[in-house]
């Protein structure tokens, strides 16, 4: 019987482990014993994911990134190329810390950019963008735009990864999805007309204009 998942003949698939139907797992993977990967996750070349470690649906990863022992995953999360997850503060080669490693939690949504280095320990919030080269040291909360080394918060950013400029009668409006946000307390934004844990509908989930036709003009984050 035909496995539910395609993988190419390079990768490297340990048992036990659970793999979803739909998933796709490029060249020169390697998936270790006891890992969880959900339905329609697409790894690219060169992913390792670790024993224990639990990926969730829809989770895309591009080529050159390892998920360690530790990590867990949600739905929708984007790891871009070449980004840097980690399991021990501070590891040493003569010191054995196997039974210490600090979780990490990718929440539901978000994004990390390419060779952005996220330091074990921390949650990164639902729908967060963390941007390219970016070295995180703390928690991310839900929407929040980091950037920089070390990492800050910038702003915000919608469910389609815009950053949220400017607000009008305290309601910032996604350029491309016009999804409404609040600031509902100082540090904390909320999606007025989508549960941050619901998916995106149908309609909204087929991007159809470039991130800079939205803002022409106006400095990146």
């Amino acid at each position: 019987m035909a496995a539910p998942y395609q993988a190419h003949p390079s990768a490297i698939i340990d048992t036990p482990c659970t793999i979803g139907a739909g998933t796709k797992i490029w060249h020169f993977c390697h998936i270790c014993a006891d890992a969880v990967l959900g339905e329609n996750c697409n790894l690219g070349q060169n992913v390792m994911i670790a024993s224990g470690v639990r990926l969730g649906r829809n989770v895309k990863i591009q080529n050159n990134v390892s998920v360690y022992a530790g990590t867990i995953v949600e739905d929708d999360v984007f790891l871009g190329p070449s980004c840097v997850l980690t399991n021990v503060s501070n590891p040493r080669a003569a010191i054995n810390r196997r039974s210490l490693y600090e979780p990490t939690l990718i929440r539901r949504g978000a994004t990390v950019g390419a060779n952005a280095t996220i330091v074990c320990g921390v949650t990164l919030g639902r729908h967060c963008l963390i941007g390219a080269g970016a070295v995180v040291t703390r928690d991310v909360p839900d929407y929040g735009l980091v950037t920089g080394v070390p990492g800050r918060r910038r702003g915000w950013v919608s469910r389609h990864g815009h950053p949220l400029r400017s607000a009008r009668d305290g309601v910032f409006t996604c350029p491309e999805s016009r999804l409404r946000y609040r600031e509902t307390a100082p540090g904390v934004l909320r999606c007025l007309d989508l549960d941050e844990d619901a998916p995106l509908p149908a309609a909204l989930a087929v991007g159809t204009q470039p991130y800079r036709s939205f803002h022409d003009g106006l400095p990146h984050p």
